[in-house]
């Protein structure tokens, strides 16, 4: 995707040097900074302090970092402590156990001295399988739009909440890719922002969307209700973070009552996820942990100055207790369909099965 008309990917990896370098995304959108990552703690790190962030980019990062860890020992023992440590990170976002997996399985069957130079091929293999799955995504998605549009011209109002674009993948983005295959297409597409509290991941959203020329608006997630039952919105769409074997959904907090919004105002509520984000071994939503956020990115608002730097504003005491869940559960039943690199589908364990035969039986 691009930024400043130039195309970029979130996610530099330099194999020659042992290193990757990533967008620090606790920084958007006021600066755009690139951070250098050289150890397994600071891939650790980026992941859990949220610089990177979105289930695929997440997996993709754990896959560089258990490579860039093998650059100083290969051995099962430290091959198994780097990948804990990685899965410790996030709780929720399937991927990341999916692509330290992936990894794991591959290393355990070859001579500790050939597993540095085989991590990072796997790693570059999980990062450019994300990005052609996610370009599938978008194709796969606009033909759904294209059902929506019944007159030539007419502007399609597409809602998201979080940031499941390019900035949340290696490139393209989930939810996001079929409204840049749309935009990209000539097809006239308006994207309503979530600004997604605490965190306030739209913001991220509408960094993207303004990067590539996309016409969008920034809404408070309140406001979503309201611009549904008006007729403002023709379909919403999200990305995931884990999606079950019955068609459960796990996405940031706050996609839940958009998708309740949606079944009372007849809208249809799409997901678009990767492979990587389903969890054939996961039976619904109830088995998918939540992760528990730390309560000062509620407490906390992080914004710039009055002189344009970086800064953090106060809006609770220290002590006031606040609940910080990072996700919440969609139910199979209020999802239109699911989108994934191989097609469309009903939000059902039959439904999954039926794009990927393989996983009968899990």
């Amino acid at each position: 995707m691009n930024i400043n008309g130039i195309p970029t990917r979130t996610l530099r990896a330099h194999p020659e040097q042992r290193v990757i370098d990533i967008i620090d995304q606790t920084r958007l959108p006021h600066a755009l900074h690139w951070i250098r990552v050289t150890t397994l703690a600071e891939a650790a790190h980026a992941i859990r302090a949220m610089q990177v962030r979105g289930a695929p980019l997440i997996g993709a990062t754990a896959a560089y970092g258990l490579a860039i860890a093998l650059g100083t020992a290969a051995d099962d023992a430290h091959l198994a402590e780097a990948a804990a440590l990685l899965r410790s990170t996030r709780p929720t976002a399937v991927n990341l156990h999916w692509a330290l997996a992936r990894m794991e399985k591959v290393l355990q069957t070859i001579p500790p001295e050939l597993r540095c130079a085989a991590a990072w091929a796997e790693a570059e293999a999980i990062a450019e399988e994300d990005v052609a799955q996610n370009a599938a995504i978008g194709q796969h998605g606009l033909k759904l739009w294209n059902d929506l549009i019944v007159a030539d011209g007419q502007t399609l109002n597409i809602m998201t909440h979080c940031n499941a674009g390019w900035l949340a993948t290696v490139d393209w983005g989930t939810a996001l890719s079929p409204v840049y295959a749309a935009h990209d297409a000539g097809v006239p597409v308006h994207v309503w922002v979530s600004e997604t509290r605490p965190r306030n991941q739209g913001l991220l959203t509408a960094w993207e969307l303004e990067q590539h020329g996309v016409p969008h608006t920034l809404i408070a997630d309140n406001a979503a209700g309201l611009l549904m039952r008006s007729g403002k919105v023709d379909a919403v769409i999200v990305g995931a973070d884990r999606i079950a074997a019955n068609g459960d959904v796990a996405n940031k907090v706050g996609t839940y009552l958009k998708a309740l919004a949606c079944a009372d105002n007849g809208i249809p509520f799409y997901v678009a996820a990767p492979r990587s984000t389903l969890d054939f071994a996961c039976a619904d939503g109830a088995d998918i942990p939540i992760e528990e956020r730390d309560g000062d990115e509620f407490r906390l608002v992080h914004g710039l100055d009055q002189h344009g730097q970086p800064a953090a504003l106060r809006q609770l005491p220290a002590g006031e207790d606040v609940a910080n869940p990072a996700f919440d559960v969609t139910p199979n039943w209020l999802v239109k369909a699911i989108i994934t690199e191989r097609g469309v589908c009903p939000a059902s364990q039959a439904g999954l099965l039926a794009l990927y035969p393989e996983e009968a039986g899990v």
